[in-house]
């Protein structure tokens, strides 16, 4: 995973940016960027965020997040198994069970 911006978007000043790894249960490693915003302290409100099909979190998933982000919440925007930066083989195929597993992952993880 690069440590550069590499967004479609432009990054916001008003939250902060990491990227992490997660595995879901599957053992699939999934490759996200945590949003939160800038001065936050204590619990947040937390949002997991994955795009349609075929999208990765350098697009609008990740838009989202940040937007969401700035508004308060902390966010994880995630590619799920088998696209992008995520881990599993064949790439960019459907499972909606993967993709179920992949949701929990995600919400473990925040």
């Amino acid at each position: 995973m690069t440590e550069k911006w590499d967004k479609v978007f432009e990054k916001s000043d008003k939250v902060n940016h990491s990227k992490v790894n997660f595995k879901n249960r599957y053992g699939i490693t999934l490759a996200g960027d945590i949003y939160e915003p800038k001065n936050a302290e204590g619990r947040l409100p937390a949002i997991a965020v994955c795009g349609p099909f075929g999208a990765v979190k350098e697009q609008s998933s990740g838009l989202y997040a940040q937007t969401m982000a700035e508004k308060g919440f902390i966010t994880l925007a995630f590619d799920p198994s088998f696209t992008g930066e995520s881990g599993g083989n064949v790439r960019y195929m459907a499972s909606p069970d993967i993709n179920t597993e992949d949701f929990m992952a995600a919400v473990d993880f925040l």
